[in-house]
């Protein structure tokens, strides 16, 4: 666009510029290459397609796997309920996916006819994908697994939900359990459950599928379970100490731990030297029926605030590691670090809960894990040493990109913006994936 001799490098006036939405050619998530590039080389789609079998004749139960490579494809480009899956269809989108784009309608009836069997068929493509993933560069070999539990409430709008309800964060949602490994943020196992469901609903028998699950991926090193106050049950602590399972899981201030807190010398307690200042910090233990109970007391040395809050705050935890105690201390405060992946996944598929149906949306839930994964492999493989990324650094450093499809001499070549600032890792990524060997 010129006028009177204007130089065409320079900014338009916006007013001037004329919209048209005619270009066939375009893509507009264009790093989707680089996850469709791993699903191929992982099997993903045919793996959905041995592991998912919604019955002959149920609506939508055909070409499983090449819808939920759908679903994963939209959910990567940040769409957050099916009509956004309209996204992919858009210009040549789906020229660089490696599968047909399914219609949104098609996806909706698809996820209304899982029931609770079929979404632990999904499960199993997780799980599969999981030890494919850690084969092709990953994995944790056999040295310790840290895996962190924890739970979270997933908010939905609207009370046709079914299964919602209110539980202890009085929102309306539904209730799902996850475990996350602590180094990589990689989802290892998660469940949907009802809103009002407890905390510890289903834990062991998650604890025991989990553990199962890792195992067939081929680790088999030491494990580490770190959760918090929630998932205090003596129980679960036995059961994890008879399987040779190291865990640090918080504890509540009870009656009974506040009189065993009050019993510590205070000789007994040691400063922590990194504590930020305005604070200090202490730590200490004493033995806890057949493991060690460690605690850190805090409190402010600030002028004015130590007025305020002058006394020390207790934080307990029981574990039956044989580290040093203030190296167990740390290490279990780093559990934190699980509510990043919450994070990611509430900023990516799971903002919203797309269905009516209970079911439906337990498997959207695997589904989304499995993008969320599947994205972090992908950095994860080529980029081994750069710090694990947020889903939102990733999605518009990587992800999406917009492209033009040109096809010359029977060559297709995907064009993408010059001087893109991550031009490097894009191609790094992508070079490394397509050296992957293809799964047959």
């Amino acid at each position: 666009m010129v006028h009177d001799g204007a130089d065409v490098t320079g900014p338009a006036r916006v007013d001037a510029v004329n919209v048209r939405f005619d270009e066939d050619r375009l893509v507009s998530d264009a790093g989707l290459l680089l996850t469709a590039t791993l699903a191929d080389r992982l099997g993903i789609e045919e793996l959905v397609n041995e592991s998912v079998w919604l019955g002959y004749g149920t609506p939508g139960a055909a070409l499983p796997g090449r819808k939920v490579m759908t679903l994963i494809s939209g959910m990567l480009a940040g769409a957050d309920s099916i009509d956004d899956m309209n996204l992919l269809r858009a210009g040549s989108t789906g020229l660089v996916l490696g599968h047909r784009v399914m219609a949104p309608s098609t996806l909706g009836t698809f996820l209304r006819a899982f029931t609770f069997g079929h979404v632990r068929q999904l499960d199993r493509v997780l799980d599969v994908a999981l030890a494919r993933a850690w084969e092709a560069g990953v994995g944790p070999a056999d040295g310790p697994l840290v895996i962190d539990l924890d739970s979270f409430v997933g908010e939905v709008y609207g009370y046709d939900k079914q299964g919602a309800g209110y539980g202890y964060t009085r929102v309306y949602g539904y209730h799902p359990l996850m475990a996350v490994r602590a180094d990589t943020g990689e989802v290892l196992h998660i469940r949907n459950r009802k809103g009002q469901a407890n905390t510890q609903r289903g834990v062991e028998r998650f604890i025991d599928e989990l553990l199962a699950r890792v195992g067939r991926a081929g680790h088999h090193g030491q494990v580490v379970v770190r959760a918090d106050s929630g998932f205090e049950n003596h129980r679960l602590m036995h059961t994890l100490d008879a399987r040779g399972v190291e865990f640090s899981i918080a504890v509540k201030n009870s009656p009974q731990i506040k009189k065993l807190i009050e019993q510590i010398p205070e000789t007994d307690w040691k400063p922590v030297t990194d504590y930020p200042s305005g604070g200090e910090a202490q730590v200490a233990e004493l033995p806890f029926k057949d493991w060690r109970l460690i605690v850190r007391r805090t409190r402010l040395t600030d002028e004015h605030q130590a007025r305020l809050w002058p006394d020390w705050r207790h934080h307990a935890f029981v574990t039956n590691r044989t580290v040093p105690t203030l190296t167990a201390d740390i290490d279990h405060r780093d559990h934190a670090e699980i509510e990043l992946t919450i994070r990611d996944l509430k900023d990516q598929a799971l903002a919203h809960f797309p269905s009516g149906q209970i079911h439906a949306n337990s498997a959207w839930t695997v589904i989304a894990a499995l993008a969320h994964n599947l994205a972090r492999w992908t950095t994860l493989i080529a980029l081994p040493h750069r710090p694990v990324q947020t889903a939102r650094a990733r999605r518009r450093q990587l992800l999406t990109i917009p492209g033009r499809l040109v096809h010359t001499a029977r060559q297709w070549t995907l064009r993408l913006p010059a001087r893109w600032p991550w031009q490097t890792d894009f191609l790094t990524v992508l070079d490394a994936l397509r050296a992957l060997p293809t799964r047959t």
